[in-house]
């Protein structure tokens, strides 16, 4: 077949159109304005280290300003952008295979490697960078990963020239008392955990082997997991420049983040298992059980609570709660003038520490049976249960012939009232628990009461009170502290 003029003309328009159509496309999948700024600097290091944006608000971000800053450094820059679900309104991501959206929710539409963040990082380091930063200076992260190499600390941080930017502190977590304190570093700049804005380097592989390697609020969340492990953290002499164009600028989008943050927050210490902080300073926050809501434990099966079985002791909002409900109960007592006094492992403690047993979740206190009608909420307690102007319940115990002041009808909490009464100079009571210490004794402990420290006030005690606790519990009891029941579960783990 001869080929014509017209024939090669055509053909090579089409040809031409193609090359024109290819070149527009490959221009469309550039970084923005890539083409306007002139050659870009190459790291050799960039593909060893993946930038990780986690710490952002979908309502009001910088996160297209900073990805873009890092693709200028390299333009095969890895780029993980992290949410929980899509964000709304949607990022404007530039369309290129080395910068990836992860959506942390797992969807029925999904497969469940799509929700692990460790899928979307393939490098040795990852830089977790919060949003509000930008990449300025060529050669940051190369350094970074130069210092993380020469260091025994396993974090290095380089803080954001922001209004707030990172400083050290000393964090201690303690698991088995559902605490975390921050202190000032007392060996800046390694510290335990850091204050304020900065960019964070890693080994992935120390990242994604952390229980909630992404969970919001991501510094919070990292520090508490890092300093349990003792990881330190290095804070370097190296700054990142904030964005050009800060999120949160206005001051409506402010109280929107610090509002969604405390959420945020509260819900991961409530999930970590953290019920109280103690911040810098002194200031304590709760984020356990109040009087508006249940209690941190269920029902208690063998003298032995479910926290136990987990290394743990009772939480501290429910210790406070058990302090202020005996104190509230003894003052009651004493003015309506009822003999009381402290009881089995509530008297054990006060001889102990002065303090309710750290794993113990209610406290017991005697009182003399004749007494009973001296308490107007006793007496009304006989009848049904009664709560009083302070919210506190008072009831008889389903379990026996007790009383039992509860917390608030919703966190049952309690202090038990166990009535006892005078029989041959040997105190009894009509209901006996399989408890080892519910055991008869003389009166004469009785005769006379006297004062001994507990649970930050000072209340009634039998006098020689360690013959008591040795009469009931068995000799060496005060030094020797158990489990309620070690059959079931030892403090010494035997």
């Amino acid at each position: 077949m001869r080929l014509t003029r017209c024939w090669a003309a055509l053909a090579a328009a089409i040809i031409l159109n193609l090359l024109v159509f290819f070149y527009v496309s490959w221009l469309q999948h550039q970084p923005r304005n890539s083409r306007a700024r002139g050659p870009r600097r190459t790291s050799a290091i960039g593909p060893r280290v993946t930038v990780l944006i986690r710490e952002f608000e979908a309502f009001d971000n910088a996160v297209p300003e900073l990805v873009d800053s890092f693709l200028q450094q390299d333009p095969a820059q890895p780029v993980v952008v992290a949410a929980d679900t899509l964000p709304y309104p949607p990022l404007a991501l530039p369309r290129i295979p080395n910068v990836r959206l992860a959506l942390l929710q797992p969807a029925l539409d999904r497969p469940a490697a799509a929700s692990r963040p460790e899928t979307y990082v393939a490098t040795e380091f990852v830089a977790l960078v919060p949003d509000g930063a930008r990449a300025e200076s060529p050669g940051h992260l190369e350094r970074m990963v130069e210092a993380l190499r020469g260091s025994s600390a396993r974090l290095v941080a380089a803080p954001v020239a922001t209004a707030n930017p990172a400083r050290c502190l000393a964090l201690n977590v303690s698991l088995r008392e559902w605490t975390a304190r921050y202190d000032p570093a007392p060996s800046a700049p390694r510290c335990d955990a850091l204050d304020g804005d900065a960019v964070l380097l890693m080994r992935s592989r120390d990242l994604f082997n952390l229980s909630v390697p992404l969970a919001r609020p991501l510094a919070t969340s990292l520090f508490l997991q890092t300093a349990l492990r003792g990881w330190a953290v290095q804070l370097l002499d190296l700054t990142f420049a904030a964005a050009r164009q800060p999120p949160l600028a206005t001051a409506h989008a402010r109280w929107k983040a610090e509002r969604e943050g405390r959420s945020r927050r509260a819900a991961l210490l409530r999930s970590l298992g953290i019920r109280l902080v103690s911040w810098e300073g002194g200031r304590l926050e709760w984020f356990g059980c109040s009087k508006e809501s249940a209690r941190c434990f269920g029902t208690v099966a063998g003298d032995t609570p479910a926290y136990l079985y987990e290394g743990r002791w009772t939480p501290p909002c429910c210790l406070r709660a058990l302090r202020e409900t005996a104190r509230y109960v003894v003052g009651v007592l004493e003015a309506a003038g009822v003999r009381y006094w402290l009881e089995g492992g509530s008297l054990l403690g006060a001889a102990r520490h002065g303090d309710i047993i750290p794993w113990d979740y209610d406290v017991d206190l005697g009182i003399y049976l004749e007494d009973v009608g001296n308490c107007e909420q006793l007496r009304g307690a006989e009848a049904g249960s009664v709560v009083d102007e302070r919210g506190f319940v008072w009831e008889k115990a389903v379990e026996g012939d007790f009383f039992r002041v509860q917390y608030s009808e919703s966190n049952h909490l309690h202090v038990d009232l166990w009535p006892f009464y005078p029989r041959n100079g040997v105190m009894t009571k009509d209901t006996w628990l399989d408890h080892r210490q519910d055991v008869e004794f003389p009166e004469h402990f009785l005769q006379p009461l006297v004062p001994l420290p507990f649970a930050g006030f000072m209340a009634q005690a039998p006098n020689n009170y360690r013959r008591f606790l040795e009469l009931k519990f068995g000799p060496g009891v005060i030094e020797n502290p158990e489990y309620p029941n070690p059959a079931l579960l030892s403090l010494t783990g035997g």
